[in-house]
C-alpha cells in the first residue's frame, strides 16, 4: 500500500515537473499576469478620466473608449505572446470559425450593426429614436445591443415610463430607424383652437401669432440655422420654421391651427405653455374673441300615464 502511494506521488511529481518545464506553461503564466496588469491599468485610467471629466457625455464616451482600448491591448498582447503557435492553429481556427459563424450569425450581424452605428452616423447616445416600434432615448450602445430609456406607451406625451429596453444592433439592417434628434434636433408640432363665428378673426389670428412668437420664438431662430446646414448636407428644400397660423371654417366654428418648431425633448411642456398663453390672451379680449364649444340640447318626452286593468277577457287598456 505504501509502495503504491509512493508510486502515485512520484508519478504526480513527474507530471508536475514536466508541466513546469514546458515552455507553454511559462507563456500561460506570463499571459495571465499581463492580462491582470492590463485590466488594472484600464481601471486606473478609467477612474482618472471620471475624476477630471465633468461632462456626462464626455465621461460616457471616454469610459467606452478606454474599455475598447483595453480589450484591443489585451488581444494584441495575447497574439504577441502566442505568436509562434498561431500558425499551426490556422486550419483549426478556420473550421471552428465556420461553425461558430453559422451558430452565432445573429451575434455577428449585431456586431456589424454596432460598426454601422459607430461609424455610419445612424444615431448616438442621447438621441431619441424609434426602432422596432419602441421610442426612447439612447443611453448606451454596446457591441451587441443598444439600450433605450423608453418613452410613451401607457404614459401620454414624450415622457419616460421607467422601462429600459435593450435592442439587438442587428435591427439597424432590418427595421427603419426614426431619429428625432439627428441632424435636426427639432420637431414640428401644432395645436388647434375653435373660435366662434362673430369673433374678430383677424384679431384672433394676431393673438395666436404673438403668443407663438413669445413661447417658441427662441426655437425658431436656432432651428433656422440648423436647417440651413441641412440644406447644405442633404437634397432638401428650405422649410418655414417660424410659427405659422392658418384658419379653416367649419360648420360650427372657425378652426385656427398654430404650427411651430420645438425642441424634441420639450414638446409637451411647450405645448402646455402655448395653450396657457393663448387662453390668457383670449380671456383678456373676451369681447372680441371667444372660444367655441360643442353644445347639445336634450329634449325630454312629456309625462304620460297609462291605466291598465284586467277583466275576464284578458288585459284591457
Amino acid at each position: 500500500m505504501d509502495d503504491q502511494m509512493q508510486d502515485s506521488v512520484e508519478e504526480f511529481q513527474t507530471v508536475f515537473d514536466r508541466i513546469l518545464s514546458d515552455p507553454l506553461f511559462d507563456k500561460v503564466v506570463f499571459a495571465l499576469v499581463g492580462l491582470v496588469v492590463i485590466y488594472i491599468l484600464g481601471r486606473l485610467i478609467r477612474r482618472s478620466a471620471a475624476r477630471y471629466i465633468s461632462d456626462d457625455k464626455s465621461r460616457y464616451r471616454s469610459r467606452k473608449l478606454i474599455a475598447f482600448g483595453t480589450f484591443l491591448l489585451a488581444l494584441l498582447f495575447l497574439s504577441i505572446v502566442f505568436s509562434d503557435r498561431l500558425g499551426g492553429l490556422t486550419v483549426a481556427f478556420g473550421v471552428a470559425g465556420a461553425g461558430i459563424a453559422f451558430a452565432l450569425q445573429e451575434v455577428i450581424v449585431s456586431i456589424a450593426g454596432w460598426v454601422a452605428i459607430s461609424f455610419g452616423d445612424i444615431f448616438k447616445t442621447g438621441d431619441r429614436i424609434k426602432i422596432g416600434g419602441v421610442v426612447g432615448d439612447v443611453i448606451d450602445v454596446s457591441v451587441i445591443r443598444t439600450t433605450l430609456m423608453e418613452c410613451g406607451d401607457w404614459v401620454n406625451g414624450d415622457l419616460y415610463n421607467g422601462r429600459v429596453v435593450r435592442i439587438a444592433n442587428s435591427f439597424v439592417f432590418k427595421e427603419p430607424i426614426f431619429n428625432y434628434s439627428g441632424d435636426f434636433p427639432f420637431l414640428w408640432d401644432e395645436i388647434t383652437f375653435p373660435i366662434r363665428y362673430g369673433s374678430d378673426l383677424e384679431f384672433a389670428r394676431r393673438i395666436f401669432r404673438e403668443s407663438a412668437d413669445q413661447v417658441v420664438g427662441e426655437f425658431s431662430e436656432h432651428a433656422s440655422k440648423v436647417w440651413s446646414d441641412m440644406v447644405q448636407k442633404y437634397l432638401v428644400e428650405g422649410a418655414v420654421v417660424e410659427p405659422m397660423v392658418t384658419m379653416r371654417p367649419d360648420e360650427n366654428w372657425v378652426t385656427f391651427t398654430v404650427r411651430y418648431v420645438v425642441d424634441f425633448k420639450r414638446r409637451r411642456s411647450v405645448k402646455d405653455r402655448l395653450f396657457r398663453t393663448i387662453l390668457a390672451a383670449v380671456d383678456q379680449h373676451a369681447e372680441l374673441v371667444s372660444v367655441a364649444s360643442a353644445s347639445q340640447e336634450i329634449t325630454l318626452m312629456p309625462a304620460s300615464s297609462v291605466d291598465l286593468h284586467t277583466s275576464g277577457q284578458g288585459l284591457v287598456r
